[in-house]
């Protein structure tokens, strides 16, 4: 079966909200809403077949990448339709979103996700999820698992030199414009809190 990784069209919001939030239902990803979709569109990249008829799932995968920074981009909402899990297009989505970041200027790359050795074997690297960007913990708070995370964060550097890139343990250009050192300290505070009283 020949299948394209493409930009999403206007087509593809109601099937990518879907697919997401099919495994939102599960607490594996946040769901989405048809209109923060429909929002951050030109950020997607879908799998479709084709050849698919009216019966098949109108999107095979899907996944958005979501800037932190002027250097910075968090890949989200990687899913890939259950018909096609163990197929490898979930590595193909990532390096295509990958070469996106690269294509759009950022420096590095990060995920928050479950799966750490998927994203190892692609060249993602387990750090800190304290040494991301505070921004990547807003959309956070949302999730029922915030006090029980147990994601991890990956990142990768994009640039040939990694000199050049922004060290994930340091403060990223544009900190200031993103969230505030003193409103993402309570943050990560009252989930450090928390942790100790499960």
């Amino acid at each position: 079966m020949p299948i394209i990784i493409q930009p999403a069209e206007e087509s593809h919001v109601l099937p990518i909200t879907e697919l997401v939030n099919l495994f939102a239902a599960e607490n594996l990803m946040l769901p989405r809403t048809e209109e923060s979709v429909r929002q951050t569109l030109a950020d997607w990249l879908v799998a479709v077949d084709p050849d698919a008829g009216p019966n098949d799932p109108p999107i095979l995968a899907c996944g958005a990448l979501v800037p932190l920074t002027e250097t910075l981009v968090e890949l989200r909402s990687l899913a890939v339709h259950p018909s096609q899990q163990g197929k490898g297009l979930g590595g193909h989505m990532v390096n295509h979103l990958v070469q996106m970041a690269r294509e759009r200027g950022y420096h590095q790359i990060c995920a928050l996700t479950l799966r750490e050795q998927f994203f190892v074997r692609l060249g993602f690297e387990p750090v800190d999820r304290w040494s991301i960007s505070p921004k990547v913990w807003q959309a956070c708070i949302y999730c029922p698992k915030f006090h029980r995370c147990d994601e991890v964060a990956v990142i990768m550097n994009l640039v040939e030199n990694p000199q050049t890139a922004t060290h994930p343990l340091a403060r990223p250009a544009g900190w200031n414009t993103l969230l505030r050192w003193s409103e993402w300290q309570p943050l990560k505070l009252a989930y450090r809190q928390k942790q100790a009283e499960i």
